[in-house]
C-alpha cells in the first residue's frame, strides 16, 4: 500500500503535467518577474532570534488528510492580518487543494492583506511550481527531503533563488538531514510529523538539532501545542516554529499565537 506522501506527490504530478497544459513557463516567468519584490523571509525569521524573541511561521491551513476540516470561518486575508497582529514574524499558506482544501488565492489573499512574508507551503516537486510560487506572490517555498532526491531539490532552490524566493527545506530523520545540509539555504525545518504515518513526536526535533550549524536557523514544525512544548524547544536552544493547527481552532487566531509565545 503506498503511504500518504505517495499517494500526494502522485497527484502533484497529475497537476503539474495538467497545469502545464494551460500555461507555458515562459508565461508565468513573466507573472512572476511582474511582482513586487520578495518580502524576506529567511530575514524575517533570523531577525526575530537574533532579537531574542520566537521567530514564528504562523500557518494558514483549512483541513488535513488527518484531521479533517481544521476552521469552518475560514477568511485567509482576517486570519493573516490577526496573526500579524499577534506578533508572527512569517505566514505559511496551504495550496494544496485536494488533500488540505487550499488554494492559490489563499496566499494572495493573506498576503495583500499583511506585510509579512509568506511560504507557498505544498508539495514543490517541479520547476513549474516554483515559478508559479513567485507568480502568485510567495516569497518562500518549501523542499520536503522525503518527496525528493539531492538533485532534484538543488535544481528546484536553484530556480527559487534565482527568482529571489527564500527556501525552508524540511527533514523527519537524520538520514533527510544529512541531504538537506547540502543546500545553501539557512533555514531546515524539523517536521515532527512524519508524513508517511502522520505520527507525531517532539522528540524527532530534539534528537537532530545536534546536526545543525551555527550559521543555519532550525524550525521546528508540527506538534508545537503548549506553553510546555514552547519552553522545551527554547529551553533546548530552538527558537524558531511552525504551527498551525493550535491557532486555526481557536476563534482568534493571533491572539492565541500571542498567548502561546508571549
Amino acid at each position: 500500500m503506498p503511504n500518504i506522501l505517495d499517494t500526494i506527490i502522485a497527484t502533484k504530478r497529475e497537476e503539474v503535467a495538467a497545469g502545464r497544459k494551460l500555461h507555458s513557463e515562459s508565461a508565468l516567468r513573466e507573472l512572476a518577474q511582474g511582482q513586487s519584490a520578495p518580502r524576506g523571509f529567511a530575514a524575517a525569521l533570523q531577525s526575530a532570534v537574533k532579537q531574542g524573541r520566537a521567530g514564528v511561521i504562523a500557518e494558514i491551513k483549512k483541513a488535513s488528510p488527518s484531521k479533517g476540516v481544521l476552521r469552518d470561518n475560514f477568511v485567509p486575508a482576517e486570519i493573516a492580518a490577526s496573526y500579524e497582529q499577534g506578533g508572527a514574524s512569517c505566514l505559511s499558506v496551504l495550496t494544496d487543494e485536494k488533500y488540505f482544501q487550499g488554494h492559490n488565492d489563499y496566499l494572495q489573499q493573506a498576503r495583500a492583506a499583511c506585510s509579512l512574508p509568506v511560504i507557498r507551503k505544498d508539495f514543490i516537486i517541479d520547476t513549474f511550481q516554483v515559478l508559479q510560487a513567485r507568480a502568485i506572490g510567495a516569497d518562500a517555498i518549501l523542499l520536503i527531503v522525503s518527496a525528493l532526491s539531492l538533485q532534484q531539490m538543488q535544481e528546484l532552490e536553484a530556480c527559487a533563488n534565482e527568482l529571489g524566493l527564500d527556501v525552508l527545506v524540511e527533514v523527519h530523520d537524520a538520514a533527510e538531514m544529512d541531504q538537506a545540509l547540502q543546500l545553501k539555504t539557512p533555514l531546515v525545518g524539523v517536521n515532527n510529523r512524519n508524513l508517511k504515518t502522520f505520527d507525531v513526536s517532539l522528540h524527532t526535533t530534539l534528537d537532530l538539532k545536534s546536526r545543525v550549524d551555527a550559521g543555519q536557523l532550525l524550525v521546528t514544525e508540527s506538534g508545537i501545542s503548549s506553553r510546555e512544548d514552547v519552553q522545551l524547544m527554547r529551553s533546548n536552544g530552538i527558537h524558531a516554529f511552525l504551527v498551525g493547527e493550535a491557532f486555526m481552532r481557536a476563534d482568534d487566531p493571533g491572539q492565541a499565537l500571542g498567548q502561546l509565545f508571549r
